[in-house]
């Protein structure tokens, strides 16, 4: 597992927690709050995109 510098949780209302972390290589995560250790991985600008949309209320139900 890669050494991953978690941010702090985001938690939308009514939908569940999730964190989202850099490697030292630039690599982006995604993980569930409380579930790091099972985490999808991307390009950093990929992942941002994707928690913009999410916040927008665009994709909420993905969580």
């Amino acid at each position: 597992m890669p050494a991953i510098d978690w941010e702090d949780a985001y938690c939308g209302e009514g939908n569940n927690c999730f964190r989202l972390g850099t490697d030292s290589a630039g690599n982006g995560y995604i993980a569930v709050l409380g579930e790091e250790d099972r985490y999808l991985t991307d390009s950093r600008e990929s992942l941002q995109q994707l928690i913009r949309d999410i916040k927008a209320g665009k994709a909420d139900h993905l969580l």
